[in-house]
């Protein structure tokens, strides 16, 4: 039918005539915990770690899952996962980025629903309020072998284990497409979210200064060398690194002393806003 103004088209459309989708928003909150050993010799051994929320509701009751919800219908989209966080975790003020938006069809049992998601790379030692109580940390580490991926999650009290594969999707870009092998405690597809999240932190740690959003004012390039190897999952040579690192950092006068180590110098962010 040809419409002879968008006034003629607008009143004669007709929106029962397409399928509703609704939307969600997931969170993924990364920061780097440390562990304390016995040997004062020796440094502490850092952990990724993610946020996640426990579900009371079905579907996927007393799963649990990234912080996340449906985007409310008069909220704008960037406005909705600072409400999410907020309501789910109690964090607030924390700078959120877009990373990916996830499709498929059947990822949630309910209905057609699209997430859009974001992440954050924090220091959680830096965090001024308490969470909720149906949100907890969970240290994880991650093994890749070829296209195969592990990441085991471990709260202290609650541990599990995810199975994924990684396509890749797109030589010129380096895309890859995330598969499910094996998922019994995360709910929806949130397993697909975090190693995206991870993945994405990776690449940006090697043209952003994004790992700086976690670290403390002050900190040794050992400190920060640590931070690197935990986001890239490898060992970094020293010397390798410090060349690399040297125009990000700005040596400073004050030093590390106590613990049973030598004394260090430490160095703070050149910030270059």
């Amino acid at each position: 039918m040809n419409y002879q103004s968008e006034e003629e088209f607008l009143a004669a459309y007709d929106p029962s005539k397409f399928k509703l989708l609704s939307v969600t928003t997931d969170i993924l909150i990364l920061s780097i915990s440390s562990e304390e050993v016995d040997n004062y010799r020796k440094t502490d051994r850092l952990h990724m770690s993610v946020l996640l929320v426990k579900r009371h509701d079905y579907p996927f009751k007393d799963k649990w899952c990234l912080p996340g919800g449906f985007v409310q219908y008069d909220e704008d989209l960037e406005d909705a996962p600072k409400r999410i966080l907020r309501e789910e975790t109690n964090l607030q003020d924390i700078y959120l980025e877009q990373l990916y938006t996830f499709g498929d069809v059947n990822r949630d049992p309910r209905m057609r629903i699209i997430s859009t998601s974001y992440m954050a790379l924090i220091d959680k030692s830096k965090l001024n309020t308490s969470l909720s109580s149906d949100a907890s940390w969970f240290d994880i580490t991650w093994l890749e072998e070829g296209s195969k991926v592990t990441i085991n999650f471990d709260n202290g009290s609650s541990s599990f284990a995810i199975k994924m594969r990684k396509d890749l999707k797109d030589h010129t870009t380096d895309r890859y497409q995330f598969y499910i092998e094996h998922n019994d405690d995360l709910a929806f597809d949130h397993p697909k979210v975090i190693l995206a999240g991870l993945e994405r932190l990776r690449n940006k740690v090697n043209y952003t200064d994004i790992v700086f959003n976690m670290m403390p004012e002050y900190f040794t390039l050992g400190e920060l060398q640590q931070v690197y190897e935990v986001i890239l999952n490898k060992k970094l040579l020293d010397p390798a690194f410090r060349r690399i690192i040297e125009p990000k950092v700005i040596k400073t006068d004050k030093m590390r002393t106590g613990g049973g180590h030598r004394p260090s110098v430490l160095f703070k962010y050149r910030n270059k806003d």
